[in-house]
């Protein structure tokens, strides 16, 4: 479905049902040049199982318009504004890695308008080497490839994949090539540059869930320690083999962590 946001059309993939602002609803935040495809299991699952969902593109990503907005702060302060184009007055935030970071900022700037928040592939800080980002600015096809082999479990890699077919790892740097040129960088400098985790961690109200990827090596379980101190009412699942690509590489525990939460 389409959606005007801000004078600008939004993307909201709503899993196959017509989108009901009556029923509980289910916010899926991509991360870093990703889109709203990540969530294709788990979302199309809650939509046909008595949630209202918008995985959504974020501006300037997939199909939605717009420039990418540049900080974190900007993006959790855009979520409210596409709750009310929806129709919804409170919903649960699902956001992976960068995603994740905007769950956190939105839940505490924006209590009311956020049910709980469930974290995948989450750390603060989220800090981004020196090579890498100067590569998602000067060379987004070696960017890609870097983030995408280090995303994905080695164990992950065999050819018993979900489908005939499916290739993980092809799956996941396609995905990163159809997206526009330069959202990668503003993306990967927005998670550099957030600030504010462990601060607005503290201010967050409602339940959280964390999913960590046991091999995840872009954001390491051990590096979500501080937002799980910081939040006060967090159940924390790590998935064993998954790597930072939770969503395409253990959808079924993914889905079952996100069913029992929500």
């Amino acid at each position: 479905m389409e959606l005007n946001v801000n004078g600008a059309a939004v993307y909201a993939y709503s899993g196959g049902k017509t989108f009901d602002a009556a029923l509980p609803c289910v916010v899926f935040v991509h991360g870093a040049e990703n889109d709203h495809s990540v969530w294709v299991l788990q979302s199309r699952y809650l939509a046909h199982h008595g949630f209202g969902v918008l995985a959504l593109d974020l501006p300037g990503h997939g199909r939605s318009g717009g420039a990418p907005l540049a900080s974190v702060e900007a993006i959790a302060d855009w979520i409210p504004a596409v709750l009310d184009a929806a129709g919804v007055k409170a919903a649960a935030l699902v956001g992976h890695s960068m995603g994740s970071l905007v769950a956190i900022e939105c839940a505490a700037r924006h209590p009311a308008r956020v049910a709980k928040i469930a974290l995948l592939g989450s750390a603060f800080p989220m800090k981004v080497s020196d090579e890498l980002l100067t590569a998602t600015r000067d060379d987004e096809p070696r960017a890609q490839d870097m983030v995408n082999i280090w995303s994905h479990a080695a164990i992950a890699h065999y050819p018993s994949n979900p489908g005939p077919g499916f290739w993980v790892m092809g799956e996941g740097l396609r995905l990163m090539q159809r997206q526009k040129p330069g959202v990668m960088h503003v993306d990967f400098a927005a998670c550099n540059a957030y600030a504010n985790g462990e601060a607005a961690a503290k201010e967050v109200k409602c339940p959280a869930l964390m999913i960590l990827g046991r091999r995840d090596v872009m954001t390491p379980p051990r590096a979500a320690k501080a937002i799980a101190a910081a939040l006060p009412a967090v159940r924390t699942v790590e998935i064993a083999g998954s790597g930072h690509a939770l969503m395409a590489e253990k959808p079924d525990e993914v889905l079952d962590s996100l069913r029992a939460f929500l």
